[in-house]
């Protein structure tokens, strides 16, 4: 009984903290004046997240930190990590074969680490990928979302 206690508290302690951690990466992405410590704070954050998320969540939300990883990178216009984390978001839903918006995202992240790194060609390749998964998204919401994002690249 003690044993299943504790597992259930750990699990809420990783939930909790990866969810809060994730929002607040996303306030970060969001500031428009941070300063250096708060970019360290939104690198440093995403990956806590992601790593919480690898403690407790499904394949869906370990795809999600990675794409919030690969986009604080893009934030700080740092191609090489952007690019890693979103090849690894596009893995991640490849294997468990996650599509809607995460797999627009995992296909713009891509777009966006490439544009990034100066690659226009494959930048291209990702955003027609992107576009063409959001002719699956079901929600129009979720399919306008990534659209957006797509004309900020």
């Amino acid at each position: 009984m003690t044993s299943t206690i504790l597992e259930n508290e750990q699990f809420i302690f990783h939930r909790t903290t990866a969810i809060n951690l994730f929002n607040q990466v996303w306030d970060l992405m969001e500031k428009t004046n941070r300063n250096t410590e708060e970019d360290f704070q939104m690198i440093h954050k995403a990956h806590a997240s992601r790593f919480h998320w690898g403690e407790v969540g499904e394949p869906v939300n370990i795809s999600r930190g990675e794409w919030q990883v690969s986009r604080a990178y893009a934030v700080l216009k740092r191609p090489e990590p952007s690019l890693f984390h979103a090849k690894r978001n596009l893995e991640i839903c490849l294997t468990h074969n996650i599509h809607d918006f995460d797999l627009a995202f995992a296909y713009e992240a891509l777009a966006r680490a490439y544009s990034l790194a100066g690659e226009m060609e494959k930048k291209e390749t990702y955003v027609t990928l992107a576009k063409e998964a959001c002719d699956h998204i079901e929600k129009d919401t979720d399919r306008n979302i990534v659209l957006n994002d797509l004309a900020t690249i």
